[in-house]
């Protein structure tokens, strides 16, 4: 099985204290993907067509998102996110350009710390991500276009901002 999303990793950066909560509250989903924001899900891909050529004319200025988060907050049982509290409605217009809709649903950024679907770790628990602090920025110039295969980790395929024009990757 394969799938493929629209996604903003956090910079290598940025990512250590991200990154080090993740590895405690969910050790599974921080070996499958790093840091991100999913921007536009599979389905949205197949659905709306032209998608890939509307994201490579766009200008680096538009792909620039910069979120505000908020403190972590528990959701669907053990799962763990770090909800978008400021910059939805440019990540909505920014969605809206890509997909070539104004009908899209309403996807909310956020960061996923620990996923449901993984099996809860000895480490999950909704302290341990609070030990982020309670709001801050992250600014994204970069959208992947990555691939999964079965639940083997994300590859990139594809890239586009950084005021570079959109480039291919080779799978692993």
């Amino acid at each position: 099985m394969k799938r493929s999303q629209l996604t903003m990793f956090v910079r290598e950066n940025l990512a250590g204290p991200i990154e080090a909560i993740r590895i405690i509250v969910d050790p599974v989903q921080h070996s499958l993907i790093p840091a991100h924001v999913t921007l536009c899900r599979e389905d949205e891909l197949e659905k709306y067509e032209g998608w890939r050529e509307r994201l490579a004319a766009m200008p680096a200025e538009m792909i620039l998102q910069t979120l505000r988060f908020g403190r972590a907050e528990s959701f669907a049982g053990h799962g763990i996110l770090l909800p978008c509290i400021e910059g939805i409605e440019r990540f909505r217009i920014l969605r809206q350009t890509i997909l070539g809709s104004d009908t899209i649903r309403d996807a909310r950024p956020h960061m996923t710390l620990a996923h449901p679907r993984n099996p809860k770790s000895p480490g999950n628990a909704i302290e341990i991500a609070c030990g982020l602090p309670s709001e801050f920025e992250i600014t994204f110039d970069t959208i992947r276009l990555i691939e999964q295969f079965d639940s083997n980790p994300w590859n990139v395929v594809e890239t586009s901002g950084s005021n570079s024009p959109l480039e291919r990757h080779e799978s692993e």
